[in-house]
């Protein structure tokens, strides 16, 4: 059993049970509930009642009133209330935040995505976000007292209370401004973490790492960061740090936190620097360029271009160091590409495959590319959002109104 029966007091395991079984259960009957639990019927019965006259739990018409009875005592039949309110994911990243509002269990109501400055202070940062959040409620038509739990994602450690620590350059603040703080009156339940983490808990619930206990989510679009897994444990540390890619600035091969699309940026000008690409090619000519699209040089990749090939080769090479130190410091069964790259990334990885083996003495981790594209962070808050919910915001809500009738 979960954390659920916190919010229903010390007195109310059985009420905690149930809601447990019920978030999965679809509709259900008090033997069905008797069955996966450990409670007897009578216990079963007065948990469902209670949750029932809390209007968390609704109950269906029986048999005979649907018209599929025959014989004997129909049974009671019940379902999660459908109505209880909703859940907040946000992926605030560096250049974009994209704000999702969900039902408890399986529906998105809204989602969209917009571009925004990575220079904004923090302040403007801070009321840049809220206002995308108050706009996605507006469109899905949602008040903020329907709110249960939210859960934002940012490019920064994250403490147990939501807070990031200090950086050198005031990173850090910038992308956490004070998100507990402002948030803290939204709902019963605010959770802010760190977006690898987040991509790592996406990645294990309907990703690459389904039914795997020990891998490592890397993001690894614009910087390195790696969403670690151990025995099934999302590890956290101290301040929120664990997978912190500062660490691969003192790595021989790699040598910066900068990801794959500055990596496969590097190797286009360099290769062209040492006449191994000609400058006047497709993918020479993108080394003029202010910025290298990563995608188009995937892309050619992909198609077999040479030049772009030699490039991902490369930094399929770093990628493999990268994996590497991940593998050795973590020991993780898998390790998943996540973020916008890895819908494209198919080269990298397969390079990056060949080299892995002679980088660490454990049996190397299985690369993949994963599957959830650039939303994997907001899949991963929304499903902590839901987690959130189901743990302390319903057990809340329902603990109110039992007071309420009481």
């Amino acid at each position: 059993m979960t954390e659920v029966s916190a919010g229903l007091g010390t007195g109310r395991a059985s009420v905690g049970t149930v809601l447990d079984f019920a978030w999965t259960a679809g509709e259900f009957t008090a033997t069905e509930v008797m069955a996966a639990t450990s409670l007897t019927r009578s216990t079963a019965i007065d948990a469902i009642d209670t949750l029932v006259r809390a209007e968390v739990l609704h109950e269906l018409p029986n048999a005979r009133a649907a018209g599929s009875y025959r014989a004997g005592r129909p049974a009671r039949r019940f379902v999660l209330a459908s109505d209880l309110g909703v859940v907040i994911g946000v992926d605030a990243g560096d250049n974009h935040v994209a704000v999702t509002i969900a039902d408890l269990l399986d529906r998105t109501l809204v989602h969209h995505r917009t571009d925004i400055d990575s220079t904004q202070s923090a302040s403007t940062r801070r009321a840049t976000i809220l206002e995308q959040m108050e706009q996605a409620l507006a469109e899905a038509d949602v008040s903020h007292e329907s709110i249960l739990a939210i859960c934002v994602g940012v490019a920064a450690p994250v403490n147990r209370a939501g807070i990031s620590p200090p950086h050198p350059d005031g990173f850090w603040e910038r992308t956490n401004p004070g998100l507990a703080e402002a948030l803290a009156d939204w709902a019963p339940a605010v959770e802010i973490k760190n977006d690898a983490q987040l991509a790592a808990i996406a990645e294990g619930s309907v990703g690459a790492a389904v039914g795997c206990r020990d891998y490592v989510a890397l993001l690894a679009g614009e910087r390195f960061g790696g969403g670690v897994v151990v025995d099934g444990h999302v590890l956290h540390g101290a301040h929120g740090g664990v997978g912190e890619g500062i660490v691969f600035d003192h790595i021989v091969g790699v040598g910066s936190a900068f990801g794959l699309s500055y990596a496969l940026q590097d190797e286009v000008r360099a290769a062209v620097a040492s006449a191994e690409i000609d400058p006047d090619s497709a993918i020479g000519r993108l080394a003029a360029e202010k910025r290298v699209d990563p995608r188009i040089v995937l892309t050619a990749a992909a198609s077999g271009d040479v030049d772009a090939l030699l490039a991902t080769s490369r930094v399929g090479a770093t990628l493999a160091r990268v994996v590497g130190v991940l593998g050795s410091m973590y020991d993780p069964l898998r390790v998943i590409v996540c973020g916008a790259v890895a819908e494209s990334v198919a080269p990298v990885v397969s390079a990056a495959r060949e080299v892995l083996p002679t980088e660490l003495h454990l049996p190397a981790p299985e690369i993949l590319a994963s599957t959830l594209g650039a939303e994997v962070v907001s899949v991963g808050a929304v499903t902590t959002a839901r987690r959130a919910a189901r743990e302390v915001a319903v057990p809340l809500l329902a603990e109110r109104r039992l007071t309420a009738v009481s």
